[in-house]
C-alpha cells in the first residue's frame, strides 16, 4: 500500500533499534517518511540511519527508557520541538523477561508491565495530544501478539500475555475514546505470531532461546513491517482495527 500522504511527515517508532522496529523504521524511510526512532540503545539507530541515508525519507534516533515515564515525555517534547507534529505512532517496544508466576520474580513481572501496557499509553496520549492540537489524520499502530488474544501453554511466558491482553483492551479503549471525541485518528492492533528477533534471546537467554527456537519456523521482521505498511496505506475511511498474523501453516 502506498505511503505518499505520509511523505515529509513525521512518525515516531519505539523499540527502533532491532527487530520489527527496525524493519517498520525501514519500510517507513524507503517512503519517504521521517522517523524519529525511539530506544535505549541509541547507537544502533544512529548506524541504521547512515544506511538509509540514501532513501527519500530520514532517520533520526532520541534515546529513552521507556520503563521510565520521564525519559518517553522528554523524548516526545524533543522529537515535536525538533521535527515538527506527529502523525504515525508505532508502539512498537515490549519485552519478556523469563520466570513464572508462581515463584516469579516481581521486579521482572514490573518492568514487562511498564513496558509493554504503560509505556504504550503514555506514548499514545503524548501521540494523540500532538495530533489533536495540529488537527491531524493521524495513526497509532500498537504492536500486539497472537498471546493478547489467547493464553498458550508456553513456560516461563509468566505475565507477558497478560501484558499483551492489556495492549488489546487499551487499542480498543483508545479507538472508542478517538470516536467520542470525533477524531480523525486511526489505531490499529497488529498481533503476529512467533517473528525471528533478538526477542527469545533477550528474554530467555542464548541457551534456553536456541534450545526453545533454534527449529521453530517463524515470521521475519519485514513480514511483520509490510502488515504495518499495509494498514497505514489505507484509505482515510478505512481503519484496520484488529490484524493477525501467522506464518502459512501454523497451528495456534
Amino acid at each position: 500500500m502506498c505511503l505518499e500522504k505520509f511523505a515529509g511527515k513525521v512518525a515516531v517508532v519505539t523499540g527502533a533499534s532491532s527487530g520489527i522496529g527496525k524493519a517498520i523504521v525501514e519500510t517507513l524511510v524507503k517512503n519517504g517518511v521521517i522517523v524519529a526512532g525511539v530506544a535505549r540503545r541509541v547507537e544502533r539507530v544512529q548506524e541504521h540511519a547512515k544506511v538509509l541515508e540514501k532513501f527519500s525519507g530520514k532517520l533520526l534516533a532520541f534515546k529513552a527508557d521507556l520503563t521510565k515515564p520521564e525519559e518517553i515525555l522528554n523524548a516526545f517534547k524533543k522529537i515535536t520541538e525538533e521535527l515538527g507534529p506527529i502523525y504515525i505512532l508505532v508502539n512498537n517496544a515490549g519485552l519478556l523477561q523469563a520466570c513464572n508466576i508462581f515463584n516469579g520474580d516481581i521486579q521482572r513481572w514490573k518492568t514487562t508491565f511498564d513496558t509493554n501496557v504503560l509505556a504504550v499509553a503514555i506514548a499514545s496520549r503524548e501521540a494523540i495530544k500532538n495530533m489533536k492540537d495540529h488537527n491531524i489524520k493521524g495513526h497509532i499502530v500498537n504492536m500486539n501478539s497472537v498471546l493478547g488474544h489467547q493464553v498458550l501453554d508456553l513456560p516461563e511466558f509468566n505475565v507477558y500475555p497478560a501484558s499483551k491482553f492489556a495492549v488489546t483492551a487499551l487499542t480498543e479503549t483508545l479507538r472508542l475514546e478517538i470516536n467520542r471525541e470525533k477524531l480523525p485518528i486511526k489505531i490499529t492492533s497488529v498481533s503476529p505470531g512467533y517473528v525471528k528477533t533478538e526477542f527469545a534471546e533477550v528474554g530467555f537467554g542464548k541457551e534456553l532461546e536456541k534450545k526453545m527456537f533454534l527449529q521453530r519456523p517463524g515470521l521475519n521482521p519485514e513480514d511483520v513491517a509490510g502488515a504495518v505498511q499495509y494498514v497505514l496505506g489505507t484509505p482515510d475511511h478505512v481503519n484496520v482495527k484488529e490484524l493477525t498474523i501467522y506464518l502459512q501453516g501454523e497451528i495456534a
